[in-house]
């Protein structure tokens, strides 16, 4: 396991509390996984340079680092059982709940590979995510995350997988979909039939899946051409409340504008798209023969009766089943760096068409 050292950078001084293996493994140059195998004695047997060892023991010397027993303890209790944990009050097994697809695959890759699961929520007060230690190694899943406890669980080299991305967490392995690439493929065919204003509809927060539908827009519309409102106006409209923001009067104003078709991102609630459906309808318009849609994802369940949107398809069993192989991974040979992307598939819908009079 070559890897390339930066330039040492002592981050003991003025420091309280106990060093973490993620400092470890900044000051040694190495990822926290070889940190982990290197002060756990390498039980998974896999080679690593003489140099890099005492790397990571000179750098642990110099920290003062010392092992937390408890984690070390839990560490060592392998059970068989994964954890998955829900950043919801509830856990989310109905059927019609977009999480339940990523369920079935991270269920059935699970018995496959002889684990049992056990499922945690975010409900519970306080110390909630310690809870997970009682687990050899967990999946978490959500839109929104507490950042700051789950970077202790993956600074202490407990075992965790994010479903979805997660770069801002530096030491989190996770797998996700390819948002990018699947919302640029949508921008192209809206392109291919004609269209040259196009807006995209999306919530107004941070969440990684949000950011890479909007960079796959943005992308794509740079590299067709395309423009949104006149006069240089934003063609990402960014709405705290899509209930109210998204109107039938916004749609008018932007369709006089010439825009026409609008694009929404799917989220857990899908209130995006819901928004967009009704302040089209009540505008009295229809898809695609006024106006068309398209949806960067799948819409929600109780929507299934209302004619297929374009968009695309987000593998979540698939994704599921990836995690469960990736957390596995890291358990049985100390590798969390894997973070594959899996390919959304387009799906032509019956909401877009060619613009009105083409």
């Amino acid at each position: 396991m070559a890897e390339n050292r930066p330039q040492r950078v002592v981050t003991s001084t003025g420091r309280r509390g106990r060093p973490r293996q993620a400092e470890v493994a900044r000051l040694a140059g190495v990822s926290q996984t070889t940190v982990s195998l290197v002060l756990g004695g390498n039980k998974q047997g896999i080679a690593l340079h003489a140099e890099t060892r005492e790397r990571v023991l000179e750098a642990a010397r110099e920290l003062g680092y010392v092992p937390d027993p408890a984690a070390r303890r839990l560490a060592a209790a392998r059970n068989n059982l994964l954890g998955v944990f829900s950043f919801t009050g509830t856990f989310p097994t109905a059927v019609e709940h977009s999480y339940y697809p990523f369920l079935v695959g991270v269920e059935q890759e699970a018995a496959a590979r002889g684990f049992d699961l056990v499922l945690f929520t975010g409900s519970s007060p306080g110390g909630a995510l310690e809870r997970v230690r009682l687990a050899d190694g967990c999946l978490f899943l959500g839109r929104h995350v507490p950042a700051d406890a789950l970077r202790r669980l993956v600074d202490d080299g407990y075992p965790a997988v994010h479903i979805g991305r997660r770069d801002e967490l530096s030491g989190l392995a996770w797998v996700g979909a390819d948002y990018v690439d699947a919302s640029a493929e949508v921008v192209r065919r809206l392109a291919a039939f004609g269209h040259r204003r196009v807006v995209l509809v999306r919530e107004d927060d941070d969440a990684p899946a949000s950011t890479d539908r909007e960079r796959g827009f943005r992308t794509a519309l740079a590299e067709a051409g395309l423009a949104g409102p006149p006069g240089g106006a934003e063609p990402v409209v960014r709405v705290a409340e899509p209930a109210s923001g998204i109107t039938p009067e916004w749609v008018r104003a932007r369709r006089d504008e010439g825009v026409t078709a609008f694009v929404a991102e799917e989220t857990d609630t899908g209130a995006a798209w819901r928004a967009l459906l009704t302040a089209v309808e009540g505008a009295g318009l229809s898809a695609p023969a006024d106006v068309s849609l398209a949806l960067l994802g799948s819409p929600p369940a109780d929507l299934a009766g209302r004619p297929e949107p374009t968009g695309f398809e987000i593998p979540r069993a698939e994704l599921g089943a990836a995690a469960v192989r990736t957390l596995t991974a890291l358990l049985t040979e100390g590798e969390p760096d894997a973070r594959p992307l899996v390919a959304c598939a387009f799906r032509a819908g019956r909401t877009a068409g060619p613009p009105p009079g083409m």
